[in-house]
């Protein structure tokens, strides 16, 4: 019975989502109401998974011998299920609001909310073909989310992320044929699936195509050279942003990495090589990279969307490392990002939705007007800081431990990297908070007379975000033992 839940917890917001825009709300509150019960339905179904999971797999659909549609959910899938199941309501709630004065509600909404269904295939997906299969739908499913304003600036960043979407897709396809080839199966095992005796004298072309599979992928979680769209997207609504940055697209192709190096390529053939080093180098660069293009960005969007990229590439570190610690740090950092960088996100929404201000020089003075919103904000700095106490400490230490476990030049480069993150992450996210609270003795406070904190419909899940961020920092144990266990089943 539990395998079929699985059936059902993906495709009940897919056709959910789709009937939005056919059924006829007489009211706009009825239309909330029935998106919101179809989400909460949809994360009540994951949760259960999650805490019994199903033995058995399920085939949705066989083409051929190996080649299916199937669901299994496994103890890495689970943790992406959770970051999914918890944020999703709340993030719909907020959603609400921000988009009263958007225009085209059903159709933002229909997509929003099959986007929720297609992300759960992803960290349901039993095996290659599955995990690309919804990995191209949720490309399908995000473009109209991004094209939502029809603006000429939403166009080109629709465009842009289009093409490196589809380009990381195409890169993808050649690694899952060659899993398909020199596979003993299609499924994700843990340890890899790859026959060392069909390969011959072609490991080196075996680690290219690993290389070319983890950059497609890796579109996705925006690391350089192809973060490229991660910025442009921010012209979308914020809860389209927050959706793309924190929680699905970006998480997506994160765990998609983590699939192919633990569970289909396998670490024993990877590690030492010339293919670990390379995309480590890659990554290394990304998170300092991002880091300074944050600092010199002024767009208050943007500028979150560049520490998106940095913080990215921690997690794709940590699977790089190729170690239990390693993938323990890339996964404690894929929970913990993810509620730090909503929370930012839907801070600075709540600032363009309530003034219109969208530059951070433009924000001289707020901490008075909107004390909730930029508390919570200065909260989810510090915890992007890795402030102890907080839920990005705990994450980075783990980082941090791995990297130095290994013992190898590239690691401590790594360590030293997360260090001048840190530090740069201090400098551009309170940047935001000095400005705000601190504009200065002669700052006019009529000028921003009319300022205020929004309602309690985007206030509620922010705290929610924020209580969450204190309990996983001051007692992590849940938490690390959750993933402890995960890493023990993916070695």
């Amino acid at each position: 019975m539990s395998s079929y839940i699985m059936v059902i917890a993906v495709l009940l917001p897919m056709i959910g989502g789709a009937l939005i825009p056919l059924l006829p709300f007489s009211k706009r509150n009825m239309m909330a109401v029935y998106i919101e019960i179809i989400v909460l339905i949809t994360s009540a179904l994951t949760f259960m998974l999650i805490f019994n999971r199903p033995v058995d797999a399920f085939v949705l659909f066989r083409f051929t011998g190996q080649l299916s549609i199937s669901f299994r959910l496994d103890a890495a899938g689970s943790v992406f299920a959770t970051i999914l199941a918890f944020m999703w309501p709340l993030a719909t709630l907020y959603s609400f609001e921000y988009m009263k004065h958007e225009g085209h509600e059903k159709i933002f909404f229909a997509f929003y909310t099959i986007t929720y269904g297609i992300t759960l295939g992803i960290s349901m997906a039993e095996d290659i073909v599955t995990l690309y299969f919804f990995y191209e739908m949720l490309t399908l499913v995000t473009v109209p989310l991004v094209l939502h304003t029809l603006s000429r600036e939403a166009v080109l960043a629709t465009r842009t992320y289009l093409y490196y979407s589809l380009g990381g897709a195409a890169f993808a396809f050649i690694g899952m044929i060659f899993i398909l080839i020199y596979g003993n199966s299609s499924n994700f095992t843990p340890g890899g699936v790859m026959d060392l005796s069909r390969m011959g004298d072609n490991t080196n072309l075996l680690l290219l195509i690993y290389v070319i599979c983890f950059c497609g992928f890796s579109v996705k979680a925006a690391m350089c050279p192809f973060s490229g769209w991660l910025p442009k997207a921010g012209v979308a609504p914020t809860p389209v942003t927050a959706l793309l940055h924190a929680v699905a697209v970006v998480k997506a192709g994160a765990f998609a990495t983590m699939r192919i190096t633990y569970f289909s390529f396998g670490t024993e053939l990877l590690r030492g090589t010339w293919a670990q080093y390379l995309l480590l180098a890659l990554a290394i660069f990304t998170i300092v990279f991002g880091c300074s293009r944050a600092l010199k960005e002024t767009h208050f969007k943007r500028r979150l969307a560049w520490s998106t990229v940095s913080n990215l590439s921690y997690i794709l570190f940590g699977v790089l490392l190729m170690s239990p610690l390693g993938l323990a740090g890339a996964l404690t950092h894929m929970l913990s990002h993810a509620l730090m960088k909503i929370t930012a996100f839907f801070c600075a929404g709540a600032v363009i939705y309530k003034t219109g201000r969208n530059y951070i020089h433009q924000l001289d003075g707020f901490g008075k007007k909107m004390p909730k919103i930029m508390v919570i904000y200065t909260i989810s700095a510090l915890a992007l800081m890795g402030v102890p106490g907080l839920c990005g400490f705990t994450s980075k230490w783990y980082l941090a431990k791995a990297a130095v476990a290994t013992m190898n030049p590239i690691g401590y480069i790594g360590v030293a990297a997360i260090l001048v993150s840190a530090l740069l992450t201090a400098i551009y996210m309170l940047t935001v908070t000095v400005r705000v609270f601190f504009p200065g003795k002669d700052f006019d406070y009529e000028s921003i007379s009319d300022v205020e904190d929004p309602n309690w419909v985007m206030i509620l899940p922010l705290v929610i975000f924020v209580i969450v961020m204190f309990v996983v920092g001051l007692h992590p144990q849940f938490m690390t033992d959750a993933v402890s266990s995960v890493v023990a089943a993916s070695f």
